[in-house]
This record gives structure tokens, C-alpha cells and sequence, in this order.
């Protein structure tokens, strides 16, 4: 069973509906527009529609018979505070805010399998079509969650699919346990005393404590984790001091932690805890850590995913479907709707050439559409037969 004809005849359409979405990106939990598109687009297919799930949220409900069985098929809809650096028709209208991870492409390919959905009808339960708002790093799925997302639209199975830069198109990833890292942000706020930069010894200088402490905390991976764990701790902001001759009171260091269990998650919490306090008071000054765990891990469901991947491999063939690999250390907010209902996390490869994720090259591939569309449908009409 290739992909579906009804969907790759839409291929035009999607590719409209995308670049569109792609002109105007929004940051989380401020995707009005784009949540007024996919509500107008849902209701153009004759789905009811919910909004103000998780603030900005959207959801779509189409039931067919009187089965009580039902699949959640889920995608993100934020940008990025990045500015675009390409120059095509369709490049961001919104200085400084750009799709570069693909939730144009995600969001699209739901809204295609919608339409289909929607046109033919051939399955008996409920699908629920969640765009989620505020992806990277906000809480948009929380969100959602707390607003009584599965109370209010109970799902059996889960599915969500992010696109994958250097994976061909046409290539697809449906496997069990952990697929992406918890992940925490960190900041370390550094009280020292400011003095003359010429009279050093008449203050308690933060700088030197941030750079010991920069040094210090890239042990915690190296030296305090067993080698066989994944970790990644990294420092991604420094600040300190306004002028060239003034030692400041105080520095701050943000940054990022990974892991692909949380229980080493909260072990690196406590050693960056004794690490800023030791250091800070050996120099007389103070270390206040603010570490915020932003994401768990998450799980792909054993079978749900065996089902899934059985799905690609009707679509795409065996040859172009994984059923193993590792996991990345990359973070996404779906863990959260993971541990509530057994779920698939798929990967969609966005081609070879594709720019990296996060990256101020990067455009979504919208050759790939079609083959996102396709599955999020016939995963439906799989699940849901009579």
C-alpha cells in the first residue's frame, strides 16, 4: 500500500498552506494567526473545533459511527527567536522569529491528513487532531494538559512526527523506548563585590568565580557520570560587567543540561548545586542556582510503535522504515503527553541537503508532505477499522 493518491494530489495545496505558515511565524503561546488558519482550515473540512486548549492551542474532532475507540494525532505549531537568513518568496515576515525546525511542515501535514480524513471517512471512532502550541521550551504540551486535553479528548493511542535533517525523503523512524533527552535550563546567579579594575584586591571578583565555575561544571560529565550514560552539560551564556575598568558585583551563567534518564537528571542537579555554592563561598562570595527541568524523555510505547512502523513499512516499504537507533539528545515537550498515553514519536526524514535544525538556513521540505500526511491518515484508518 504506497502512499495515498487522495494526499499526494494534494501536494500543491499543502505546499501553499506551508509556506504560508512559514511567512508568519509566531513564538509560543503567542500563534494566534497561525491558530486561526488551522481552526478556519478545520472547519473548512466540516471538523468540530476546540480552541483555548493550553492558551493558544487548537483541537479538531472527527467521529465517525458510535465507537468509543479513539487516536490522537499531534503537532506543534511556535517558531523561533532566529532571524532568517534565507532568501526565498516565503522567508519569515516576522524579523527575528522563524520556522527553523519544521512545525510549518508538522502542523501542514496534519491539516492534509485532516482534509483526507475528513473527505473519506473510512474508519469508526474518534480522531482527535492536536496542534500544540509553544513547542521549544515554553510548556505548551503541559499546558495543554493542565487545560484537560485527555479528559476532554480521551486518546487510546498517541502519534507526533518531527522531521529529520540528513535522513532521505521518503525514509521514516518508528522505534521503541527512550528518543529524545530530558533537558533542563540552568542559571547561576554570582554575587561577588565590585571594586576598581586596577585595585582587584579590593573586591570579590564574579568573573573569575564564572570562569572556574565554566571549567568546574564540564567535570560533572567527565568525571562525576558513569561513561556508558549519556549527559551533555553546556554553558550557552555569559554575563558580566558594562564597562572596561570596573571589576562587576555580580555575573550570571545560563545554560543546558541532557540526559537520557532522570534520574541522572536530578544527580547533575545536585552537583551543580555543590559545585557553585563550594567555589562561590572559597572566593567570600554567594551562588544561587536557578535549574529548571523543561522536559522528561520521551518513551515510545512498544507496541504502539511496532504498529506504527508496520504502517510506514505499507507506505514506504521495508528498506525505508527504522525500527532501531538511538536516541538523540535533542528535547521535546511531547514527553509530557507520552507518560499520559502510549505514543509514538516518528522521525520523517526532511532530505540530505537539509539544513540542520534550529539553524538560520533551514526551510522545511515540502516533498516530505506528502509522506507525513499519508501516515498521520492511514494510521487512523488502520487503528480504527470496523
Amino acid at each position: 500500500m504506497p502512499l495515498i493518491d487522495e494526499i499526494v494530489a494534494m501536494q500543491a495545496e499543502m505546499t501553499t498552506w506551508r509556506r504560508d505558515i512559514h511567512a508568519h511565524p509566531e513564538l509560543g503561546f503567542a500563534e494566534s494567526r497561525t491558530a486561526d488558519f488551522v481552526a478556519s482550515k478545520l472547519e473548512e473540512f466540516g471538523i468540530e473545533v476546540f480552541r483555548g486548549i493550553g492558551k493558544t492551542g487548537v483541537v479538531g474532532v472527527l467521529k465517525v459511527g458510535n465507537e468509543t475507540r479513539s487516536v490522537g494525532l499531534r503537532a506543534d505549531m511556535d517558531a523561533l527567536p532566529i532571524h532568517e537568513r534565507n532568501t526565498f518568496e516565503h522567508r519569515s515576515t516576522n524579523d527575528g522569529t522563524m520556522h527553523a525546525c519544521g512545525h510549518d511542515g508538522h502542523t501542514t501535514m496534519l491539516l492534509g491528513a485532516a482534509k483526507y480524513l475528513a473527505n473519506n471517512q473510512d474508519f469508526r471512532g474518534q480522531v482527535n487532531f492536536i496542534f500544540q502550541p509553544a513547542e521549544e521550551g515554553i510548556g505548551g504540551a503541559k499546558a495543554m494538559i493542565e487545560d484537560g486535553l485527555f479528559e476532554q479528548f480521551p486518546c487510546d493511542t498517541l502519534y507526533a512526527m518531527h522531521n529529520a535533517p540528513k535522513m532521505k525523503i521518503g525514509a521514516l523512524a518508528a522505534i521503541a523506548g527512550v528518543r529524545t533527552a530530558a533537558g533542563a535550563f540552568f542559571d547561576i546567579d554570582i554575587t561577588g563585590k565590585g571594586a576598581h579594575g586596577a585595585m582587584p584586591d579590593q573586591g570579590v571578583d564574579p568573573v573569575i568565580i564564572a570562569g572556574e565555575l565554566i571549567v568546574a561544571l564540564q567535570s560533572i560529565v567527565s568525571r562525576n557520570i558513569n561513561p556508558g550514560q549519556t549527559a551533555v552539560l553546556s554553558i550557552t551564556q555569559v554575563h558580566a560587567g558594562d564597562a572596561y575598568n570596573v571589576i562587576p558585583g555580580s555575573a550570571r551563567l545560563s545554560g543546558t543540561v541532557r540526559t537520557l534518564d532522570m534520574k541522572l537528571m536530578t544527580r547533575i542537579e545536585t552537583r551543580v548545586r555543590e559545585m557553585v555554592s563550594g567555589i562561590c563561598a572559597a572566593h567570600g562570595a554567594t551562588g544561587i542556582v536557578d535549574y529548571r527541568i523543561i522536559f522528561h524523555t520521551v518513551q515510545n510505547d512498544a507496541a504502539v510503535s511496532a504498529f506504527a512502523a508496520d504502517v510506514c513499512d505499507e507506505l514506504v516499504g521495508k528498506e525505508n522504515v527504522y525500527r532501531e537507533g538511538n536516541p538523540g539528545t535533542g528535547s521535546e515537550d511531547f514527553s509530557f503527553m507520552s507518560e499520559q498515553v502510549p505514543s509514538c514519536y516518528l522521525n520523517l526524514g526532511n532530505g540530505k541537503d537539509s539544513h540542520s535544525l534550529h539553524n538560520h538556513d533551514y526551510d522545511f521540505n515540502d516533498e516530505a508532505l506528502s509522506y507525513g500526511a499519508s501516515f498521520f491518515a492511514r494510521v487512523v484508518e488502520k487503528s480504527l477499522t470496523e
